[in-house]
């Protein structure tokens, strides 16, 4: 069974103040948890409500599993319905930068399943790094890591100050604006970073100094009644054009 104190623990890993302290994070559901073991993060336990899930973790975490009952899963979970798996991994150091290739840059998001969203999206295109700013959505909050499915497993990401690092890295900077060149019209582009803003303020004023060309995605909607783009499917447009042979 479950001691209050760990429990008391484990749910206190909602908070970002309490993962920086403890260093770990909850993963939750058996595909991430599995995507997970299969990665560079350490494993701390994994809780489990069934024989059968057991069997298809990976050997490792059987040495470092719990069997706890149904209510105990509940009450640790931070899903509305509980899943039969739920892990601990240690919060890894973060990578230096590779300098080429493509990499988004998040300026400010605060959704966590925009942040969720745009992580899957990197993994499925080959991005294999992610830089935000510091008051950028914590990736270890659950909810971020619920929406990525596994793939904030193998996606670095790097929180830092934008203007710093926008000055000292070399490759071209791309940032989505409302007035900009259509982003059907550009050129391929291999090395890049990619601006991505706020939800509700789009890129700041001090990060768009940094931006060397302004893009937009073309409005096709006779009405023209909508305003902007949801930050992660634009994300998504923009990775496409990116990556899309020409």
């Amino acid at each position: 069974m479950l001691s209050k104190n760990q429990t008391k623990r484990i749910t206190s890993l909602k908070q970002k103040k309490y993962r920086q302290q403890e260093g770990v994070f909850v993963v939750e559901g058996l595909k991430s948890v599995t995507e997970f073991l299969k990665s560079s993060y350490e494993l701390e336990v994994v809780y489990y409500n069934n024989e059968e899930f057991i069997a298809d973790l990976e050997p490792v975490a059987k040495e470092q599993s719990v069997q706890i009952n149904s209510t105990e899963l509940e009450r640790i979970s931070f899903l509305t319905t509980a899943p039969q798996v739920l892990g601990v991994f240690k919060i890894p150091e973060e990578k230096l930068i590779l300098k080429n290739g493509i990499t988004v840059v998040l300026d400010d998001i605060r959704d966590p399943g925009n942040l969720g969203t745009i992580i899957r999206l990197c993994d499925w295109f080959g991005v294999s790094q992610l830089v935000c700013s510091l008051q950028t959505v914590d990736c270890y909050n659950p909810k971020v890591v619920q929406a990525t499915m596994g793939s904030l497993s193998r996606v670095g990401i790097q929180y830092t100050n934008l203007p710093s690092f926008l000055e000292e890295d070399k490759r071209p900077v791309f940032g989505t604006f409302l007035q900009g060149n259509s982003i059907y019209k550009m050129d391929r582009v291999t090395d890049a970073l990619i601006v991505m803003g706020n939800e509700a303020n789009g890129i700041s004023e001090r990060v768009a100094t940094y931006v060397d060309n302004r893009i937009t995605i073309p409005q096709f909607g006779v009405s023209k009644s909508t305003e902007s783009l949801n930050v992660a499917t634009a994300t998504a447009i923009c990775l496409n054009e990116f990556f899309r042979p020409r």
